[in-house]
């Protein structure tokens, strides 16, 4: 599976991509993958070669100009519903190109794979992926208050965050593109 935009090539992971992996994997910005922290190349090649098991829906975000593994997109099916995840080298967030590979999954997974509902958890302070969330025309469908602990805080203690859910209908997507088109 290999989905094109016009700066970008979402691809199966490759044994190659491990140091691109590490370089956003080594502190990750949000409390949710910190589960997923690499520490070395290593770790990062194991890593990688469960993604290459999980090439249906868990992709590399490529640069199209270098093939620079920049972030990735995953996430799994429930019936005709479907969770993505998102995460994204920190040297290249602003540039659009969280949007532009969301909108191609997006497109994949309703008009390809054809699930009927997508929808995507983000915590409260995440203003980053909520935002993209919207970009992406997905609605805030509500917030689950204390939900989740990924980290402790100081004292061991988990701290348990706010957790806001959205989603979006194949119908509305379909829409929303034809009203750009």
């Amino acid at each position: 599976m290999i989905i094109e935009t016009e700066r970008l090539i979402l691809r199966p992971f490759e044994l190659k991509d491990a140091a691109d992996v590490l370089e956003y994997l080594e502190d990750p910005e949000v409390h949710c993958f910190s589960d997923m922290k690499l520490d070395n190349l290593n770790d990062a090649e194991k890593v990688i070669s469960r993604r290459m098991e999980e090439a249906d829906y868990h992709l590399a975000v490529t640069l199209k100009e270098t093939g620079k593994v920049i972030g990735e997109v995953f996430g799994g099916p429930e019936e005709d519903s479907f969770s993505p995840c998102w995460m994204y080298n920190k040297a290249y967030q602003g540039k659009g190109y969280a949007f532009e590979a969301g909108a191609a999954y997006f497109d994949y997974l309703f008009c390809t794979c054809g699930f009927r509902r997508i929808y995507a958890y983000t915590e409260e302070d995440n203003i980053k992926s909520q935002g993209l969330c919207r970009k992406l025309g997905m609605r805030h469908e509500g917030t689950f208050i204390e939900y989740v602990s990924f980290v402790n805080n100081p004292d061991g203690t988990p701290l348990y965050e706010n957790t806001m859910q959205f989603a979006i209908l194949k119908k509305e997507w379909i829409k929303m593109k034809d009203a750009v088109k």
